[in-house]
């Protein structure tokens, strides 16, 4: 049954919204911005009701496997962990992108609110404004990279690791977490190199 429910949340994962909708609007989004083919470069290549149909459609595709996994009662434990990370990895991996996916963010909101019940993704929200809130301090104004955005991203989510251990969440949730944060790290590598050749550099 765990290989089951995995292999559907993949498959549900990996389907490419905001990319085939960029398609619809004529926008190919591997030439906006950094290239991924998420909702936020689909909001700046055809705007916001493209835009914000390909978030939330990414959203729901780690939600709602995650929430129907929930209601089914049929995975229980630490089966619950790849079924969860599954959304994440075919949208990082999406075989209709030969591989090569985008940085499920929106995907990662989707399930921690499935798993949660919101607590965890708001909480992550949170984290993620402020943490933009002293980027754009420290930046005095000036306008963000797509560097720092995905250092943000990564940092928030090592944050929002010491809140699940301050929170008392159960191992799984915590080992859940664990596979998060892997994986988007792996999605914004480039990213975290950039930051960390920068930080080198005299």
């Amino acid at each position: 049954m765990i290989l089951v429910w995995t292999a559907v949340s993949f498959l549900t994962g990996s389907l490419m919204f905001s990319y085939w909708l960029g398609l619809i609007a004529r926008r190919n989004l591997r030439t906006v911005g950094d290239g991924n083919p998420g909702g936020l470069n689909l909001w700046k290549a055809a705007g916001f009701a493209y835009g914000l149909s390909g978030i939330a459609l990414d959203f729901l595709k780690g939600y709602v496997p995650v929430l129907a996994l929930a209601g089914s009662g049929s995975i229980s434990g630490y089966g619950i962990v790849p079924v969860a990370l599954a959304p994440v990895a075919g949208h990082a991996f999406s075989p209709f992108m030969k591989g090569r996916g985008g940085k499920a963010i929106a995907v990662t909101f989707g399930v921690w609110s499935g798993l949660t019940g919101f607590g965890a993704s708001l909480a992550y929200a949170v984290i993620l404004a402020i943490l933009l809130a002293a980027g754009r301090l420290r930046r005095k104004g000036r306008p963000s990279s797509s560097a720092a955005d995905g250092f943000q991203v990564v940092i928030g989510m090592l944050l929002l690791g010491v809140y699940l251990l301050a929170g008392g969440y159960s191992r799984e949730i915590l080992a859940f977490w664990l596979g998060n944060f892997l994986l988007l790290f792996y999605t914004h590598r480039r990213e975290l190199r950039q930051i960390a050749k920068r930080e080198k550099s005299p």
